[in-house]
């Protein structure tokens, strides 16, 4: 079953954890489709969360942030990799999913956008009903556990150690 947007309007707390272990489904220009199941996400939550875009306040950049539940967001990493993100919570209220990890050699956020060919074209885009790319629930209810966020010590050891990296548990 496809999610909806409405899976992701919700707290990114409640929505990330339970993204682990959804299927992405990317369908590419010839038609070739891929399936990889999410391993890892983390959590970026609002203005005061120091490790969100959203905590610099609204800029061109972190416009997206602001927009409707199930939005994809997408950002260049140190200019070199695209990031890819889910919006959820409430419109105005800036809170984001990275789907950091999917099951194989797609172990970090910068490798599965290259291996599912996303890039800046997908940005603004919604999740739902999306011919490129969707999230689909196949029932698959694994074990999770949590971790440090990763990659963000300039937020402070008090946001960079929040618990909001959730990981399949394959122990």
């Amino acid at each position: 079953m496809k999610l909806t947007s409405e899976f992701f309007h919700r707290d990114c707390l409640d929505a990330a954890p339970d993204l682990v272990g959804k299927v992405i489904v990317r369908t590419l220009n010839d038609g070739t489709e891929i399936r990889l199941r999410i391993t890892e996400t983390e959590a970026y939550r609002g203005e005061e969360d120091k490790g969100c875009h959203a905590s610099k306040g609204r800029t061109p950049r972190t416009e997206m942030l602001y927009r409707e539940s199930g939005l994809i967001y997408v950002y260049l990493c140190y200019g070199v990799h695209y990031m890819m993100n889910i919006i959820t919570g409430e419109k105005e209220q800036p809170q984001g999913i990275l789907i950091r990890a999917c099951e194989g050699k797609y172990n970090g956020p910068g490798k599965l956008t290259k291996a599912l060919q996303i890039d800046k074209s997908f940005n603004g885009e919604c999740i739902e009903n999306n011919p490129r790319i969707y999230i689909e629930d196949d029932g698959v209810k694994p074990e999770i556990r949590t971790d440090k966020r990763v990659g963000i010590d300039y937020a402070g050891e008090e946001w960079a150690a929040k618990p909001w990296r959730f990981i399949l548990d394959e122990e």
